[in-house]
């Protein structure tokens, strides 16, 4: 038998793990280039975007520099403007949309994935897939014609009732009956019905990986169904829940046709959501890309590199905030 080594103190080695290696095949090395140049092309069409809409828009930007994000007008023709009123009224849409959209999200995924049968389970995540498949301008079209007119009564009580108290919720043009349409609430609702089955896959997704293990240790200790999801389901989820919905925010905030053709286009910032007048950059860059030429296209190019910006940095952040979670790390595994 071959003599264990021993250090010069006389002590033995200490055990070490043998590394284990197998010689890549010529298939190896190939899948492993594909995959490098597929997630490398990701970098590359990202910094190929930013410098497109960098070059067409630095015309823009060179005439009114860091007034381009304070200027409430857009008067291109007298190099006076900017997205200060565009780009707050698209959070406060996208805001509405998040209130809306996510507790009815997440009640819908925790239904889904631990109170449904199982043989309606497989029906519900279809549907809530069909609906994110609907094209946008569908959302927009129904929003304009059929939700917008069923909604004013209870847009109204509210501006009425609960404006003195909320003054968000104030609507200072009066009580007639234009003042209540084409609002930021209305657009925040339709986006709202588009981000629904976006939030609700992912954190289905999310619920449905909670550890076997720990759900029936919770049924062990006695614990309810609702128990067992809010001491072990919903705290597993909670970082693919806060990454989801700040995918729909993104999301939300780049909505284009459905906001579009919702509002009624204003370049003063808007504060009350229930107030009729909303814009956004997605929408401002549909409803005037056809009409303008030189420095107005110009500057709806600088207005996309903002938001492309800022849509950017949110699903990164949400990307940062999925993989340091428990539930993250769980499903990058």
């Amino acid at each position: 038998m071959p003599e264990a080594h021993h250090d010069p103190a006389g002590d033995p080695a200490p055990d070490r793990p043998r590394a284990i290696t197998a010689p890549a095949t010529r298939g190896d090395l190939v899948f492993r280039i594909v995959l490098r140049v597929a997630g490398y092309s990701v970098f590359a069409l990202m910094g190929l975007i930013a410098a497109f809409l960098l070059g067409r828009g630095s015309t823009a930007l060179r005439a009114t520099g860091w007034s381009f994000l304070s200027t409430q007008k857009w008067q291109t023709e007298a190099h006076h403007f900017g997205i200060a009123a565009v780009l707050p009224d698209g959070v406060l849409i996208a805001v509405v949309a998040l209130v809306v959209a996510v507790p009815v999200s997440l009640c819908a995924a925790l239904f889904i994935s631990e109170y449904a049968p199982v043989r309606l389970r497989g029906l519900l995540v279809a549907m809530v897939d069909l609906m994110a498949a609907v094209p946008s301008i569908i959302y927009g079209l129904w929003g304009f014609f059929f939700l917008q007119g069923r909604v004013l009564g209870t847009v109204r009580w509210a501006a009425l009732h609960l404006g003195g108290v909320l003054p968000f919720l104030k609507v200072p043009l009066g009580d007639v009956g234009t003042s209540y349409t084409s609002s930021t609430f209305v657009a925040g609702l339709v986006v709202a019905l588009m981000i629904t089955p976006i939030i609700t896959s992912l954190s289905r997704e999310v619920f449905s990986q909670a550890p076997q293990g720990e759900r029936e240790g919770a049924y062990a200790l006695g614990s309810t169904r609702w128990g067992m999801v809010r001491t072990v389901v919903l705290p597993f989820g909670r970082g693919g829940v806060i990454g989801a919905v700040m995918l729909g925010f993104g999301r939300a905030m780049g909505e284009t046709i459905a906001v579009a053709l919702i509002i009624s286009p204003t370049f003063t910032l808007n504060t009350h959501i229930l107030q009729a007048g909303a814009n956004s950059i997605s929408a401002l860059i549909a409803l005037r890309f056809s009409e303008s030429d030189g420095l107005s296209l110009s500057a709806l190019m600088a207005a996309g590199l903002v938001l492309f910006a800022l849509t950017l940095v949110v699903n990164v952040l949400a990307g940062i905030v999925v993989s340091r979670s428990r539930s993250g790390a769980a499903t990058a595994d």
